[in-house]
């Protein structure tokens, strides 16, 4: 079920197709987007924890109205109340059908951020089809599903900007789905960002972040991982959500950045882990 709850209604703005009047409003475009988020719109796909939530803080704090959804009622609830966010929905993005709804409903927005689950690990001897479907739906076709869906609902000069991983470049045992899903988002991207065009189109490829996620998915093991990231890393510490939430601003305030994909991972990809 669909649940949208929402603080009031805001009059989506309307562009002449006249030539004076589309240089004038790029030219405003331009300078209205860099360096602040202040008096835009930010859709957080994914904004009840971690990095998705991280990034709705930081952009409330600029100034940005926040529209956040979530599968969790509850969590979403309390994201929203901590950063008043404008208005929030409750439904599981890989429902295709609801997140349709989800854009048609929106107003003109300025920006687009999609988190999503941790990748699917597994050799060939343990590897689940259905899993691997859910994992290829996740991170490749909910990209272009919310690409489809939001192309007409963000502005000249906005962003549409997912969340990938920098672990499926290196060749291990139980790499084979998430390696191929590692190098296909930042190639699909760069089509996207020309086809999208004017809109913005971006990937952050995350390594290990110290999320609830990671949490969850490492249990007793997750003080051992942050230990050895702390020693190896040549940043001497655990990336936080901190770090990718202030990387995904700077991708939205910036308006020279597209097609592109930006890894943080504090140089894991320098060293053996």
């Amino acid at each position: 079920m669909l649940v949208i709850k929402t603080k009031g209604k805001k009059d989506a703005p309307t562009v002449t197709n006249g030539p004076g009047i589309v240089m004038s409003y790029v030219t405003a475009s331009h300078n209205q987007f860099e360096s602040t988020l202040s008096g835009q719109s930010v859709v957080v796909i994914g904004g009840s924890a971690g990095i998705g939530l991280e990034t709705a803080r930081r952009a409330h704090t600029q100034g940005a109205k926040v529209i956040l959804t979530a599968r969790n009622p509850e969590q979403r609830e309390r994201a929203a109340k901590e950063i008043d966010a404008l208005s929030t929905a409750s439904f599981d993005a890989l429902n295709f059908k609801l997140l349709e709804k989800f854009f048609d409903d929106l107003p003109m927005v300025d920006h687009v951020l999609v988190t999503g689950p941790g990748p699917y690990y597994a050799p060939l001897a343990e590897f689940d089809i259905e899993s691997a479907r859910r994992d290829i739906e996740a991170h490749l076709l909910l990209p272009i599903q919310v690409s489809r869906s939001a192309r007409n609902k963000v502005r000249q000069g906005g962003t549409l900007l997912f969340i990938g991983g920098t672990g499926g470049r290196s060749t291990a045992t139980g790499l084979v789905l998430i390696s191929a899903l590692t190098a296909a988002l930042p190639a699909m991207t760069r089509t996207l960002a020309l086809e999208l065009a004017p809109v913005r189109v971006n990937v952050i490829a995350a390594g290990f972040v110290d999320t609830p996620l990671s949490e969850r998915l490492l249990g007793e093991k997750i003080e051992d991982r942050r230990n050895q990231l702390r020693t190896k890393l040549p940043i001497r510490r655990v990336v936080e959500p901190a770090d990718v939430a202030a990387l995904a601003i700077h991708i939205m305030t910036n308006t020279a950045l597209t097609g592109a994909t930006y890894d943080i991972d504090g140089g894991q990809q320098l060293v053996s882990m």
